[in-house]
This record gives C-alpha cells, structure tokens and sequence, in this order.
C-alpha cells in the first residue's frame, strides 16, 4: 500500500485549487504549465505523471497528459520535455489541456505523480498503468487546479 508522506507536487503557474490559466487550456495556448516534484522517497527508480479530469462526461473522465521515464532527485522539474509521453484520452502522447464542454460548469484537473520501484515499460495509458504498476508505486502525491469553459 503506497503511503503519502514527504512526495509532493507543485507548480508555479498553478495554484492548488485555483482556476488554472486560459493559456494552458487546450483551446486557448495549450502550454504545458510547470510542476515541481519534492521528497521523492528512497528507492525511487522512476517517477509517473498523470494529469486526469475524472469530472469530464466519459466513463473514465479524460486523461489530459501522461508522462514516465522522470528521474528521481531531491527536486524534479517537469517541463513539456521531461520524460517521455504516453498517449492521453485522444490516443495521442502530448499534453492536450483543460477544455470542459461549453457549459459543463467547473473541472478538477488532477496532477499525480507516482514514486515507484520499477521502470515503466512501453507507453501504457492510464488505465494500463494503474492496472499494471499499482504494485510499484512506492508513494504518490497529487495537486489539483480548476477550470471551466
């Protein structure tokens, strides 16, 4: 069972809870905002991130960006070229960011990151991943900001 201790994750563009930047929403300027990952917990061989809306209308939510192959340290800098992408909710691997449907009122965009123990192998989605590395995740922590159309 992962536990939530020291693993954080912030941003500087982001506040927790705040309403997230017209320039980082998918149909504004899509700019993939910055995210800073502290207290990566020993035997940490890689870091995972999601950035998932569980309150777009799809049975899954929609996943915006997923990104593996972060390295650990004692704090990580993740930029739209850290690691490598997997694919999101629309089969392609880039961040795409927060467009709610016109009218669908306020959205949670969660940021995970995940510590885990092993490499991830390939470009699994989200749903792959937490099926696949649940075992792995050594500590996760997670931040959310807002947005509505």
């Amino acid at each position: 069972m992962p536990n939530l201790k020291d693993l954080a994750i912030t941003s500087p563009d982001i506040a927790h809870l705040e309403r997230i930047a017209d320039d980082h929403a998918g149909l504004k300027g899509n700019r993939v905002p910055r995210l800073e990952v502290t207290g990566v917990p020993e035997g940490t061989v890689e870091l995972a991130l999601i950035m998932h809306d569980p309150d777009a209308p799809m049975p899954h939510g929609f996943t915006h960006w997923v990104v593996y192959g972060i390295e650990p340290g004692e704090k990580v800098e993740i930029t739209e070229t850290t690691g490598r992408t997997a694919p999101n909710s629309d089969g392609k691997a880039e961040y795409v960011g927060p467009y709610p449907p016109a009218g669908h009122g306020q959205h949670h965009y969660y940021f995970w990151v995940y510590a885990l123990n092993r490499k991830v192998e390939g470009e699994p989605t989200r749903e792959e991943f937490l099926r696949d590395y649940a075992d792995a995740v050594i500590e996760q922590a997670r931040f959310v900001g807002t947005y509505s159309a």
